[in-house]
């Protein structure tokens, strides 16, 4: 398996966010921010200084964590395929094989169902301005949008049925809409996970805590990902400091803090990771 990292977790700075992912052994990040702007945000020059930076130093990117699908149903769609398109030139630019996306968010009032159509269409438009690209797509998890749970997740993954879009697993989102991530969600979803976040949190309130701390049945997950033999990525999502509908912070000592809570975690299955 393959560490990365939110890291701007981490800094807003470039150079500080690869001094910690160096001095934790991690050689990628899922670019999401730096220098205080999120992704979709960049410029080319700004792009090209990240991929010298990367380069510099031996590192590489998992995944673009893009904030696509993070809007409402209701919002135009015209604008948010242009920001999509935006963010594809980005991934090719830094090598990304992984662009993270969403399915947007539901008004709290409607049932989610109301909503599928419209769901399925936008993410098929999107897989479609991707195609030939050499980028997949993956769909994550995250309260409030119309793949909060298990069953939807499965929902749209199976009805849109396109090789070209898989599942990033995240325990803690789960834990927060009130479902046992191993337990229950796993088995709805182990085909088609391709990439996991690591984040845990307390069913009782959300709060979200260092891998194995929580009720995101953590090494349940893992060793079953191990068994399948599953090569990907594993992606330290912290939000140990702060935590927003945009994101979270953790700090250079908070993000070492979960690596290694993940890394005692693998070393304790026995499991080999880069």
């Amino acid at each position: 398996m393959r560490l990365s990292g939110f890291a701007d977790e981490i800094s807003s700075e470039l150079d500080e966010q690869l001094r910690v992912l160096d001095q934790e052994g991690i050689r990628h990040l899922e670019l999401r921010g730096v220098w205080g702007k999120n992704v979709v945000e960049l410029d080319r020059g700004e792009t090209r200084t990240i991929k010298e930076g990367l380069a510099a130093g031996g590192f590489g990117i998992s995944a673009i964590g893009s904030p696509i699908g993070k809007v409402g149903i209701e919002e135009p769609f015209e604008p948010h395929l242009d920001l999509f398109r935006r963010v594809l030139d980005i991934a090719h630019s830094l090598d990304s094989p992984y662009i993270r996306l969403f399915s947007f968010y539901i008004p709290p009032e409607d049932k989610p169902e109301t909503y599928r159509n419209q769901v399925f269409d936008r993410l098929v438009a999107m897989l479609e301005a991707a195609e030939g690209s050499g980028v997949m797509l993956l769909h994550e998890n995250e309260k409030g949008i119309y793949g909060n749970t298990a069953e939807r997740c499965q929902d749209l993954l199976q009805g849109i049925g396109h090789e070209n879009l898989r599942a990033i697993f995240d325990p803690a989102n789960f834990i927060q809409e009130g479902q046992k991530p191993f337990t229950h969600c796993y088995p709805l979803l182990e085909h088609y996970v391709e990439y996991c976040h690591i984040k845990d949190a307390v069913m009782a309130d959300g709060r979200v805590v260092p891998a194995g701390e929580g009720d995101g049945e953590i090494p349940k997950l893992l060793a079953a990902l191990h068994k399948r033999e599953f090569t990907g990525f594993l992606s330290l999502e912290p939000h140990l400091s702060e935590v927003g509908r945009a994101g979270g912070f953790s700090g250079p000592e908070l993000f070492k803090k979960a690596s290694q809570a993940l890394k005692r975690i693998l070393d304790d299955l026995g499991i080999h990771y880069e």
